[in-house]
Parts: structure tokens; sequence; C-alpha cells
């Protein structure tokens, strides 16, 4: 699968990015966010949704661990699945809306609801990288693949 890679210098660069890739998206998109703490995951969320025209305060679900959104003429949701121990406690949370193709699905620690969640289109991972960060942005559908081209 095809891969892009970016050296961050600070907040600013990751949320070029977000916005980068919401200025491509023409149909609904399922991205892993991986990173440890702090690496910049919600920030890329915050940029993604906020150049999607979302209207409201994008918060981060780091407690609700989910937050619905409308972002343009299509559902948006934002997970942060840090504190689930179990994939089975995503089950209460009624997710069933995340498997609606036009929807866009951002899911930071995928890690810790596998199994219950849909697949990813695309897998970013976030790296401390001296001062700033590395971004790696890999493809893992035909729609994923179409979004990197349009990012070349």
């Amino acid at each position: 699968m095809t891969e892009r890679h970016w050296e961050l210098a600070d907040e600013e660069a990751t949320r070029a990015i977000g916005a980068r890739l919401a200025g491509v998206l023409d149909d609904g998109l399922v991205v892993y966010l991986h990173g440890e703490l702090g690496a910049g995951k919600t920030s890329f969320a915050r940029a993604l949704l906020t150049a999607l025209e979302v209207g409201e305060r994008i918060k981060s679900p780091t407690y609700s661990l989910v937050e619905g959104y409308q972002a343009k003429d299509r559902s948006a949701w934002h997970l942060d699945l840090y504190r689930i121990a179990d994939p089975a406690e995503l089950e209460w949370l009624g997710l069933d809306a995340l498997a609606d193709p036009s929807a866009i699905v951002l899911v930071e620690w995928p890690e810790r609801g596998q199994g219950a969640l849909p697949a990813p289109d695309l897998e970013m991972h976030l790296t401390y990288s001296g001062p700033g960060r590395h971004a790696r942005l890999r493809a893992m559908t035909a729609r994923g693949e179409r979004l990197l081209a349009c990012l070349a």
C-alpha cells in the first residue's frame, strides 16, 4: 500500500495536513490515528473536521469516547478509545452509524477497539521527531489510495 511521509515542525503543520486531506475528500472516510499521548492525533482530527465546516466547537472525545458532528452533507465521528480496556465495551456506544460509507470516522487508539470498528481507509502514524513530529499516512483501501494520490 502507498504511504506518504511528512516532517512536521509544529502543531500548525499537523493541522495543515488535516485541512489538506479534508480538501480532497469526495466521499466518506475511516482514519485510524496512531501515536503516543501528545503526538498530534486530536490536532489532526480537529483540523480535518474544521476544514469540513463543522459549525460547532470540536471537543476532544477523551472522556465521552465519541463525539458526533455534521460535516457539510455527512455525519462525522471522532472517537478516542484510550480508556477502553476491551473492544466489547464499545457495544453500548451504539456505533452502528460508523458503518455508513458516507460518514467520516476518525479513531484515536484504534487498537483498543479491534474487531468492533470499520476497517480503515487510511492509517495515520504520528511520532516524535526532535522538537516536531513525523507523520506517516498509509493507504489501506482503494479509496485511501485515491486520497493519497490527491495529496501528492
